[in-house]
């Protein structure tokens, strides 16, 4: 079964201005990753329509099996992810039933019973048509899943712990569901004393004869006469821990080998 792929599209001024540091999706990375899926872009844009809606198009044309974007579900003038996306796919944003039933629960809450849902409040229960309200365990909003053209596009909202809520209680169970027992596995070499382009040809011949395990070089700090500082990772996706494990130790004793005399190990790391 073949692992499911992804793309992100991260949006708001704030993080191209380098007010805010996109954290998200590398937290979406690890995550995607150790389920056993494959990210293979990330694209940030800033809160303009025809950007996102140009980002998403791009995105939705490369036929992803999972589109997250991220941001710009709020209340307020620049949250405009939904109606960008409305405009894209052409389906009218609607009042979604459900996500204004869980938008009152949420409010009335957290507000009291006398609550109102002002015309920025009931924003966020407008969907693109045929979209589906996920739960938002500690957030107001829930965000919005729909298909288009094959692809699961997931809204996600840009707060932190409301992202990691939603995708571990709501998206993590697709990437299962697709996947399987796919899960990404890992282990780290630290080496002294070879330098990269010394190192280079001999992971071509240890991943050539264990073609499964991805093998990449890390320079860790400034490479110095005889005292280059290498992190060399090794990674492999497998149906079981046990199958990992076989195929990362091999892999790894095959590396030992052949840089024996040519450099030191200094640590080893799993996970």
């Amino acid at each position: 079964m073949r692992a499911p792929v992804f793309e992100i599209v991260a949006i708001g001024n704030e993080l191209l201005i380098g007010k805010t540091l996109d954290t998200n999706s590398h937290w979406l990375a690890k995550q995607v990753t150790r389920l056993g899926g494959e990210l293979r872009q990330v694209t940030m844009v800033r809160d303009k329509h025809e950007d996102i809606a140009r980002a998403v198009g791009s995105a939705i044309s490369r036929r992803p099996d999972f589109l997250l974007t991220l941001g710009g579900l709020g209340p307020t003038h620049d949250d405009i992810t939904l109606s960008s996306i409305s405009r894209l796919t052409r389906r009218r944003l609607v009042l979604n039933r459900d996500a204004l039933d869980f938008l009152k629960r949420r409010y009335v809450k957290r507000l009291g019973p006398g609550v109102k849902l002002t015309p920025a409040r009931l924003k966020m229960a407008r969907f693109p048509d045929g979209a589906t309200p996920l739960p938002n365990p500690i957030g107001t909003a829930p965000a919005p899943c729909l298909r288009v053209r094959r692809v699961t596009v997931i809204a996600l909202p840009g707060v932190p712990n409301e992202m990691r809520a939603i995708f571990t209680q709501s998206v993590a169970p697709m990437i299962e569901g697709f996947g399987g027992s796919r899960r990404f596995y890992d282990q780290s070499l630290m080496l002294l004393g070879i330098p990269e382009s010394a190192l280079s040809p001999v992971i071509n011949q240890v991943m050539a004869k264990n073609r499964s395990v991805y093998i990449k070089s890390h320079p860790r700090g400034i490479e110095k006469a005889g005292r280059a500082r290498i992190e060399l990772h090794f990674q492999v996706i497998a149906t079981s821990e046990r199958k990992a494990k076989v195929q990362l130790e091999q892999a790894v004793r095959m590396m030992k080998r052949k840089l024996r005399g040519k450099a030191i190990v200094r640590h080893v790391r799993r996970r």
